[in-house]
């Protein structure tokens, strides 16, 4: 039988089995996508199984003089859980996700798009911010609208003049698939 590869299960030492990367994709106007809405509930029932239906609120991480604000946070387990322009959309850097990835050993990402290097900024975050996770170790769990194998497109003459980020890519894809194959939640 094929396995689908955008949602691979991995057992853990422990034997408990869970997905980590849910890919749900762009609805098509003219079609109701039962796996988008799987995907979504798996990763919305993953959040709620590892924070243990501990109280979610808000809170503020203090960096360099400054406040992170965390939208929604479990104290009591260390997880969290942001929408990709909440960490990508506005100008954050290493400094900012090393203090999430210090504070969280969890963190939930939703809303991650197929990346273009028209989007240049975003996807230098991104890059950024997955290293930051893979260096200090934090579970990452992710709902995508695509596999990471697809998430960065170089489109037409463009990719040339970014080479450098073409080979980041290349990096943050590996660290991704490598957090998502260690079953370490």
């Amino acid at each position: 039988s094929h396995n689908d590869k955008g949602n691979e299960t991995h057992k853990n030492p422990h034997g408990r089995v869970h997905e980590t990367y849910f890919i749900q994709r762009k609805r098509n106007n003219h079609q109701k996508h039962h796996q988008h809405d799987r995907a979504r509930q798996k990763f919305d029932s993953l959040f709620r199984k590892l924070t243990k239906d501990s109280p979610i609120e808000s809170t503020v991480i203090d960096v360099q003089n400054r406040q992170l604000f965390v939208p929604h946070a479990s104290l009591e387990c260390d997880v969290a859980k942001f929408s990709f322009y909440d960490l990508c959309g506005r100008a954050k850097g290493a400094a900012d996700y090393l203090a999430i990835g210090e504070r969280f050993h969890t963190v939930f990402v939703e809303d991650v798009p197929a990346l273009t290097f028209h989007e240049t900024n975003l996807a230098r975050r991104w890059i950024t911010f997955v290293d930051a996770m893979y260096e200090c170790r934090v579970k990452l769990v992710v709902c995508a609208e695509t596999a990471p194998e697809e998430m960065f497109r170089v489109e037409g003459e463009g990719g040339r003049e970014h080479t450098d980020e073409v080979f980041a890519f290349e990096r943050t894809r590996s660290r991704m698939e490598e957090m998502r194959s260690e079953r370490y939640l």
